[in-house]
């Protein structure tokens, strides 16, 4: 698959102790992570879990929400999708690059069909209440870019290096196929 409109992409954040989320947002203020991350994320369709998707100010078009609640209420261009499979498979046929943006059982239900992962690694240990799922191997997926940088933390007006990596999974699982999986629009 050489073409990335074919590929999944997953992307994230996580502080050196492993939490990923705070009260349904983010542990640290490093603005440059965070438009780091818009930046990667534009244009694409998102596969994102309910909550991950209400602690969102701005929510794209062609986002898939992962949510078993059929009364849920999504923005304009939302859908809902019972599964991780249904929202990806609804992302892919929108013909645009596909991000799997979170949260932690997003990310533990996506990581096999992923075919890179995009990774912060903040180099400080946060206080959080969500930690970045332990089933995903990326120990075991070669690191095709990295780069780090600087930044300062705004809650804690401190420094903070944050690693900028591209994994790249060796053998993603391929998605099951269309008629066996039902998507909701």
């Amino acid at each position: 698959m050489d073409n990335d409109e074919a590929l999944i992409f997953g992307i994230g954040a996580v502080a050196s102790n492993g939490m990923l989320g705070l009260a349904g947002w983010l542990p640290w203020d490093i603005p440059e992570e965070l438009a780091y991350f818009e930046n990667m994320v534009a244009g694409a369709a998102l596969v994102i879990g309910r909550l991950t998707y209400e602690s969102m100010d701005v929510v794209p078009v062609d986002s898939f929400v992962v949510s078993h609640r059929s009364d849920l209420v999504l923005r304009a261009g939302c859908t809902r999708v019972s599964t991780v499979e249904e929202g990806l498979l609804a992302a892919l046929g929108t013909g645009k690059r596909v991000f799997v943006i979170g949260g932690a059982s997003v990310y533990a239900a996506a990581w096999p069909y992923c075919h890179r992962f995009y990774l912060t690694r903040i180099e400080q240990a946060f206080d959080g209440d969500v930690l970045f799922p332990a089933e995903i191997p990326l120990d075991t997926w070669p690191v095709h870019e990295e780069s780090f940088v600087s930044l300062r933390e705004h809650k804690t007006g401190r420094d903070v290096v944050c690693r900028f990596l591209e994994y790249r999974q060796p053998n993603p699982r391929p998605l099951p196929a269309l008629d066996t999986v039902t998507v909701v629009l």
